[in-house]
């Protein structure tokens, strides 16, 4: 178990939620070093897109402030997610003291959510992997260029830093691999290096890009897609031959890590 910080503490206090819930409390504290970075003001008005379970919304329900708003928007239904359901998640977040600063919409792409409101900020948080096509992504961003005074994006950074990282890079390689050839609703569909996501910005008019990273190597996501991507291996054999040479390298590259793999760090780029 990882031993929360004193910004974790303080939340899980002050709030009374994921009480019980250990794999909850360690998100919640990457998702509270996110939203640092955000540089999120007391009063703002947030839109963020890929909200899934509210892992990062109720970090930013937190930095608004009482007097602030988060809307949170997913294309998923209420019925998707496990161990909870998007909505058995987001119910329980809805029932504590932020509930009232915060707005759920599942079921909504961003393409159909209306909106005259000029938002102070929008937030991408490890959801562009969810994207299939960098012109989707691209087209979000032209749209949010008329919408949000700033937008602040996080995702995991590819170019792992150490040895133990390597297990999670192959484990999304193999899984976008996967969903090149097979539909599926898993939270990976293609991956986005952080220069290709700057130059999307950059493309859409967003100005002032600036980077930072944050630690994510004790989160347990590593793992998780590891084991993912060793139970959908025998799968392959419908791929193309040099699919199934390219996986097969990766598999030996991930899984002689025997355990000892750590997530990838978290990049975040900011502009306005």
């Amino acid at each position: 178990m990882v031993d929360l910080n004193s910004k974790a503490i303080a939340f899980l206090a002050k709030y009374k939620l994921f009480k019980t819930d250990e794999i909850q409390q360690v998100q919640l504290q990457h998702r509270l070093d996110l939203v640092e970075k955000f540089d999120v003001k007391k009063g703002m008005r947030v839109l963020e897109i890929g909200c899934g379970q509210g892992d990062t919304t109720v970090a930013l329900a937190d930095a608004v402030g009482e007097a602030g708003k988060v809307i949170g928007i997913d294309i998923a239904s209420r019925d998707y997610g496990a161990p909870l359901t998007l909505g058995q998640a987001t119910d329980r977040i809805k029932h504590s003291a932020l509930g009232e600063r915060i707005i759920f919409h599942f079921d909504m792409d961003f393409e159909s959510f209306e909106s005259n409101e000029l938002f102070d900020l929008v937030v991408f948080s490890h959801s562009s992997w969810y994207f299939k096509r960098p012109e989707d992504l691209l087209r979000y961003f032209k749209r949010l260029r008329h919408m949000t005074k700033s937008i602040a994006f996080a995702e995991w950074d590819l170019d792992f830093a150490h040895i133990s990282q390597r297990a999670h890079f192959c484990a999304a390689s193999i899984l976008a691999l996967y969903s090149s050839f097979v539909k599926n609703d898993g939270n990976i569909q293609n991956l986005f290096h952080k220069e290709q996501i700057r130059a999307l910005l950059e493309k859409a008019g967003f100005q002032n890009i600036e980077q930072a990273m944050v630690n994510a190597t004790y989160l347990q996501d590593g793992q998780w897609e590891k084991s993912y991507a060793n139970s959908i291996r025998e799968e392959f054999a419908k791929a193309p031959t040099m699919i199934q040479t390219l996986v097969t390298s990766y598999y030996e590259m991930m899984n002689v890590s025997n355990g000892n793999e750590q997530s990838l760090n978290s990049f975040i780029l900011t502009a306005k």
